[in-house]
This record gives structure tokens, sequence and C-alpha cells, in this order.
């Protein structure tokens, strides 16, 4: 007579607990040991038996007998893992709250800012554990970055006039940010550069020879990202006169003509005064006082920085000036508009807050 042991009772998955599991294994998020738990469950759940599931998931038969134990005794929970052992935490929450008012409100005797060396040693807690709770609340004492808060009396006009500029231009008119990029140097390197090699990057001397200056006038049409620019030695009244000149030559007759530009003071000498009364269909918008963030171009002039001009190597004015009027053409070939996405309203929002930071700021 045969022996039998004694009977698996049969799995028996819920309604509630279907969709628990599935949810767990559709979701990106989950870990995979515990999808793969709730696909063991789920498989039992259809009838069929451990081995088939082992060959089915190509799993160990003890792994699913682990899990379908577990889950007759607890349900989901029991697939979860369950608190393993280990030295219990010993920094309190009076610790933790102690390290972060001392790096929001003190400064080491010593120091700038806090290190987690000199906060370890402020406060008799390791290196680790200050490390931690500083990533914990997104705390970084080493890094800094700049503002500044215009101070023109028509700051909010100003940006509502830009802005409305941008995302809601005239018919029938053409929108260019207009900027001098000045004293743009002709630089050659002490020494050859080194070329890039396999696990060494191009390697060039700190120190350069300067080979004199030019200044770049561009205007940057918002619409369609052409620009339009000339070259010139000198940065007066009289070259952006000249520019205007250009200007106005280039682009259609037939419609109106509005300029973005900043409060430099070339922009507004008599001389141009008078060239815009005999120009009427040339209107001027000037971004506020210490905002040349405002105005287009100025991320055009970035592009050509990070991509011609910091990593340069030019031995004359005239050879930086070939080049320069080549990466413009080559832009224009291909022209990519910026888009501007901010609202005025989101801008003087977050200018607010900024205030509201600065004790005594006047604002």
């Amino acid at each position: 007579m045969n022996q039998r042991g004694p009977k698996i009772p049969p799995v028996v998955v819920t309604d509630a607990q279907r969709a628990v599991l599935e949810g767990w294994v559709r979701r990106r998020s989950t870990a995979q040991a515990l999808a793969q738990r709730s696909r063991i469950v789920l498989e039992c759940a259809q009838g069929h038996s451990i081995m088939e599931v082992s060959r089915r998931l190509g799993i160990a038969p003890d792994t699913v007998r682990t899990w379908r134990r577990r889950f007759l005794e607890r349900g989901p929970d029991g697939l979860c893992d369950e608190p393993r052992p280990g030295v219990p935490w010993k920094i309190t929450d009076a610790d933790v709250e102690r390290v972060i008012v001392k790096t929001l409100e003190e400064k080491p005797a010593n120091a700038t800012h806090w290190s987690t060396r000199s906060m370890a040693a402020a406060t008799g807690m390791s290196q680790s554990a200050i490390s931690r709770i500083w990533r914990a609340f997104a705390l970084a004492p080493h890094r800094s970055q700049t503002f500044k808060l215009s101070t023109d009396p028509l700051f909010i006009d100003k940006v509502r006039d830009v802005v409305g500029l941008y995302l809601d231009p005239p018919e029938k008119a053409l929108v260019l940010c207009v900027d001098e990029k000045s004293q743009i140097q002709a630089l050659d390197r002490s020494q050859p550069v080194l070329p890039m090699m396999p696990g060494v990057p191009e390697r060039r001397s700190h120190d350069y020879v300067r080979a004199g200056t030019t200044t770049l006038f561009a205007a940057l049409e918002v619409a369609t990202g052409k620009v339009i620019g000339s070259l010139h030695r000198r940065h007066r009244a009289t070259e952006f006169k000249k520019f205007l000149i250009k200007l106005d030559k280039e682009v259609p007759s037939d419609c109106e003509v509005h300029l973005i530009l900043d409060n430099y003071a070339t922009h507004k000498t008599p001389v141009i005064k008078k060239w815009l009364l005999a120009h009427p269909h040339f209107h001027l918008h000037f971004t506020p006082t210490g905002s040349s963030w405002l105005n287009l171009v100025e991320r055009w002039f970035a592009e050509l920085t990070s991509k011609k001009l910091r990593r340069g190597v030019h031995r004359s004015v005239q050879a930086l000036e070939r080049d320069l009027h080549a990466w413009l053409a080559d832009w224009n070939e291909n022209p990519r508009p910026f888009t501007w996405t901010k609202t005025a309203d989101e801008i003087l929002d977050k200018v607010a807050t900024y205030c509201k930071r600065i004790s005594d700021s006047g604002h």
C-alpha cells in the first residue's frame, strides 16, 4: 500500500489580492524579486503544480514552495522582504534636526561653508551619517548659485513688453533680438594643442597669447532662428548705426521691425535716435537693467562660445573673423529657433519669491 504525504492546500486568490499581485507584476518600479514572487502565486492560483511552475518560470522548486507557503500564511504581505537583522539605527530624530539646523543657520569658524568632515567634528557624528542626512534633505553646502535682481523702476512693464513679443508677436512684424558680443579675443596657445587619444582628452596649455579683439553685432530672428551679423573692430554708436543700416537692407521693407536690446549707451545716442526717426518702421524694446537673460540672442551667444570660441585657437584677428563668418553662415543654413516658454506672470512670481527670501531687499 502506497503512503502519501500531506495534501497540499490549493492557492486561492481573491479579486482584491489578484489586483495587488498583477499590479506588482506590471509596475516598472516594482523590485524584480517581488514581481517574480507575484508571478509564482498567480501561476499556482491557476492550478499548476509546483514542478510545472518551476519549469514555466525557470526557478527552483524550493523557491516556489517557499513563496507559495508564505502567501497562504499571510497573503500578499508575506511576499515582501522581512526586516533583516543588524545594528539598530543609532541616530535619533533630534540628532537629524540638530544637523539640519546647524547646516542652515550656522557657519564653521574657519570656513565659509560646512563640509562633511567639519560637520562631523562639530556634531560628534560620523562623516557618512552627515552625508546621508544631507542627501535625504537635499542639502549641498559646497554648492552655490548666483542671481541678480534688477533695480529698474520699469522692470514689470519691460518684462511684460518683451515676453509679450516672444509669446504673441504682432502680425506682419519681424521680432529681432539684438546685442553685441564685444571684445572677442583672438587667442593662440603658447604651445601646440595635443590632440585627443584613447583614454586621454585633448590638452592645451593654460596660458595663451593675445592677438587682438573684434566685436560681433548679431540680430536673432525669434520666429526662425536666423541670425544677421556683422563684425567691427570697435564698439561705438557709429558701428551700431552701420549694423542698423545692414538690418534695414536685409529685412523685408513691408513689415514692422521690433528690436529687443539692452540699455547700453550706444543704443540711445542722438545719432541712433536721429536714424530711428528717419526709419519709423523700426521699434526698440529695452530689457530691464541687469536682465540680459531676457534677450534670446544671449542664448545664441552661449552656443557660439561653447562650440567655437572657448576651445578655439586663432593666431590673428583676421583668422578669428573668418571663423566667425563661417560659423554664422553654417548656422543660417539650418537655423534653430529658441522657444520662450515662461509667461510674464511666471517670471514676476519667481522674482517675488526671491524678494521675500531677501531681508531688506527694497523691492
